[in-house]
């Protein structure tokens, strides 16, 4: 019955999140922040284990996994110009994860991070369902690592724009690229709010960044904990 509630409380509270983040379009009141912190609240204010709130929220966890391929429908539309792109696309998006993977291992020598957390924070710059993957496949914690890709991506949605306002980033794959690359899921789903063409350059570097994370971290492992 708990993991029920859980499910449905899950759902309420990223519905009235999504419907506040439409009304304001402010990135700080963004589902991805809101709704989490809501729902911690939530839990301990009415003292429910998070074993038995998992229960519930798992079933929600694996719908993300189906919900990838959603992101086939703007690659195919928009099919043409990304063929026309295609060395642009793989060249910036393998510099994309060498420098997520290299500077999450720099990062983490330098706060002096254990290595079962440095492990799980390598993977932060992919899509959450991929990333977990990853982080067990290198020996990581792919709670921790859920964490860390949340974190990263609510980053990317808060600086991106940014980035691209004050760098007068005009064009629209770049835009795209920019955003999956740097915030997955998120970064896709802010790509979206810019127009669709933008929306499936995002899909595709998101794509693109989870395949070749899923080559490089086990290459890349033993040398960052070097």
């Amino acid at each position: 019955m708990i993991a029920f509630i859980c499910i449905l409380l899950t759902i309420a509270v990223y519905a009235v999140s999504k419907l506040v983040y439409r009304k304001m379009r402010f990135a700080l009141l963004s589902p991805l922040l809101i709704a989490p912190c809501i729902l911690s609240l939530m839990l301990v204010g009415v003292h429910i284990d998070y074993s038995d709130y998992d229960k519930g929220g798992r079933w929600l966890s694996n719908l993300l996994q189906p919900a990838v391929v959603g992101f086939a429908v703007p690659l195919y539309k928009f099919r043409k110009v990304m063929k026309k792109y295609a060395k642009i696309i793989a060249v910036s998006m393998s510099t994309g994860v060498f420098v997520a993977i290299i500077s999450s291992g720099v990062f983490s020598h330098i706060v002096h991070l254990n290595d079962n957390y440095l492990l799980s924070l390598l993977p932060r710059s992919i899509t959450t369902p991929i990333a977990m993957a990853v982080s067990v496949d290198i020996g990581g914690m792919p709670t921790m690592t859920a964490i860390f890709v949340i974190v990263t991506g609510i980053t990317g949605l808060i600086l991106g724009p940014a980035i691209i306002r004050s760098m007068h980033i005009q064009e629209k794959l770049a835009k795209g690229l920019l955003l999956g690359m740097g915030a997955h899921g998120a970064g896709t789903s802010k790509a979206l709010e810019f127009g669709s063409e933008e929306g499936a350059a995002a899909s595709l570097a998101m794509v693109l960044a989870a395949i070749i994370t899923l080559v490089f971290a086990p290459i890349l492992t033993p040398l960052i904990l070097l």
